[in-house]
């Protein structure tokens, strides 16, 4: 399921980083890889505030759809 679905305060794995090359590229530099664990913080009107390798980042409900968990 897409990160964007998963609930405010589960533990999730990264599964998956689908979109172009660029994308993914861009989540890496943020941390966001295979293997990672990421929790969802909260939510407001689809932004996810996320906590990944001890950092809060925040990202919008497009890219919190290519991430697969």
């Amino acid at each position: 399921m897409p990160l964007s679905m998963a609930s405010v305060g589960d533990v999730q794995c990264i599964r998956r980083i689908t979109g172009r090359d660029e994308v993914r590229s861009f989540l890496e530099k943020l941390g966001f890889v295979e293997g990672s664990s990421v929790t969802v913080i909260s939510e407001n009107r689809g932004n996810l505030i996320v906590n990944i390798k001890n950092t809060r980042v925040a990202i919008d409900r497009a890219m919190a759809n290519r991430i697969i968990v």
